[in-house]
């Protein structure tokens, strides 16, 4: 069994834990944070939990993996950056995928937590650091760049690509052939049907831009 070590104590972590440990082959030894944010009682699920800044002091990038399921604050920028600290310091990461999604063809990067009843049809790849929760249905030939974050019950037509640190809100549905731009924020029960623009909100059926707000300005 390969040896894990999870960044972050809150739900996200807390899930991921579940997860590796009912449906996988991983088998999680520590969770980690920033040093700012330990805890007094250091230890989680029964587990330790140590410095991320220290980390391959206690657990050598050569023997120990990442994973970092983090929740999408600032577009997903807060869990890219940690992700990039942690290839800085040698580690490897994981991902997860669900026993109960539906995977065909599909290229996964590292750092990727797909959970149950996704259904990702052939010929799309997804990169690095990508978040799908339950029950999205991603459609065939299309590409998903890193540091992308799916809710729940997502519909991404065939043949589109997703630029990086988008988000999609729950049920929002998008056309096929579509470019998501760079930082795209698609709202809840949001229908797109024309190409995005960076750093942009889409809101409405049909989906249309909010004038003068930027993605990263919302804490989400």
């Amino acid at each position: 069994m390969k040896k894990v070590i999870i960044f972050g104590i809150q739900d996200f972590a807390e899930l991921a834990h579940y997860y590796l440990t009912n449906d996988s082959d991983y088998e999680v030894v520590a969770f980690c944070v920033n040093e700012e944010y330990m805890p007094n009682e250091k230890s989680f699920k029964g587990l330790p939990i140590v410095s991320f800044e220290n980390l391959e002091e206690h657990y050598s990038p050569s023997q120990f993996s990442l994973f970092a399921p983090m929740a999408p604050k600032k577009m997903n920028t807060i869990r890219e950056k940690v992700y990039l600290e942690g290839k800085e310091k040698g580690y490897s990461f994981i991902s997860y995928i669900s026993s109960k999604a539906t995977i065909f063809n599909s290229k996964i990067g590292e750092n990727c937590f797909i959970l149950e009843n996704n259904t990702i049809q052939p010929f799309t790849d997804i990169g690095n650091n990508v978040i799908m929760w339950s029950g999205n249905h991603i459609g065939h030939h299309g590409k998903i760049e890193d540091n992308v974050m799916f809710t729940s019950h997502v519909v991404l037509s065939g043949h589109c690509v997703v630029e990086k640190n988008c988000f999609f809100g729950v049920n929002a549905t998008i056309r096929d052939g579509l470019t998501l731009a760079k930082g795209s924020l698609i709202a809840m029960a949001a229908s797109v049907t024309k190409n995005t623009e960076e750093w942009s909100i889409y809101v409405g059926n049909p989906a249309k831009k909010l004038e003068n707000k930027n993605s990263l300005d919302l804490n989400i």
